[in-house]
């Protein structure tokens, strides 16, 4: 809540009964309630607003604001096409109309119901802007005009013909790529992080797809586990092997050549450096991996 809501916050008070759509048990009785309160005529509405002014006079601001109340509800009742409580729009545009008595100026030859419209019409905008959708759709001027005139021109359900967008456009002195951006946006939907679950199976949902599995505390410690034995795993298990064995196993399994290929060395080309044969370089090849293996299962 703003500074100067908080500064009108008492004119509810000095003895009378705070009207808000919570406190009398049901919006239409409030709605009643606040169309019973009396007009106020240019004279009073004058005198109220000076004594305020000149003397903070809360009990004048007090009866200017519950004299206006019928008027937020009759503007609250334009928005209820946004699917927003109606009672939550009441509130929201008595904080405008609270704005509006405080920098009302009685001088300027204005009524009271002029100047407050447009701070009402401002909070319920903001209020509905924050609440219709998760995600922000309307965050620019040109977006904000698009979003509360959009669907009111359309002459149509479907979708703008080029010319309509050019002629949306025209009318509310923004650009095209404008309208057919909000217009997208408006016809989107929120969608549900989690599926539901409907005849038994669950649907497919972005959590299926937009999950972080590689922060999950069981794969973040398989990884560390198979980077150990990749490490000192292997350099363990090497050191247990006989010289000509752990030759062997790195030329066929480990070393690289020039170009960066890995285990280039070919049983014929290790018989050759041995002076064995090169059955016997896999007999001796195959006895050393099987080594390794028991090594490395006792490591891990």
């Amino acid at each position: 809540m703003s500074n100067a809501v908080n500064a009108m916050v008492p004119f509810a008070g000095s003895g009378a009964v705070a009207l808000h759509p919570g406190n009398l048990g049901s919006l239409d009785a409030y709605i009643t309630a606040v169309n019973r309160v009396p007009l106020l005529s240019a004279d009073e509405e004058t005198r109220l607003a000076r004594e305020f002014r000149d003397h903070n006079d809360l009990d004048s601001a007090r009866q200017l604001i519950l004299s206006h109340l019928r008027l937020v509800v009759a503007v609250a009742r334009n928005y209820l096409g946004y699917g927003l409580p109606h009672a939550d729009l009441i509130q929201e545009g008595n904080i405008g109309l609270m704005k509006a008595v405080k920098r009302f100026d009685p001088e300027r030859g204005v009524r009271l119901v002029s100047f407050a419209l447009h701070w009402i019409r401002a909070e319920i905008h903001e209020h509905i802007l924050r609440n219709w959708r998760l995600v922000k759709v309307a965050t620019t001027k040109a977006q904000r005009k698009l979003f509360f005139n959009l669907r009111s021109m359309k002459s149509k359900v479907g979708s703008f013909t080029p010319d309509e967008i050019q002629k949306v456009a025209t009318t509310l002195n923004v650009r095209p790529q404008d309208v057919s951006e909000m217009e997208m946006r408006l016809g989107g939907g929120d969608i549900a992080l989690e599926g539901r679950i409907e005849d038994g199976e669950e649907e497919f949902a972005p959590i299926a797809y937009l999950a972080d599995s590689s922060s999950e505390p069981t794969e973040v410690l398989e990884r560390r586990n198979r980077d150990v034995l990749q490490t000192d795993g292997v350099r363990r298990a090497l050191d247990g092997l006989d010289a000509r064995s752990r030759r062997i196993v790195e030329a066929r399994w480990l070393d690289e050549d020039a170009e960066g290929n890995v285990g280039t060395a070919t049983l014929h080309d290790l018989a050759g450096e041995f002076g064995v044969s090169a059955e016997r370089i896999r007999q001796i090849e195959a006895k050393a991996l099987q080594k390794m293996r028991g090594a490395l299962d006792e490591h891990a």
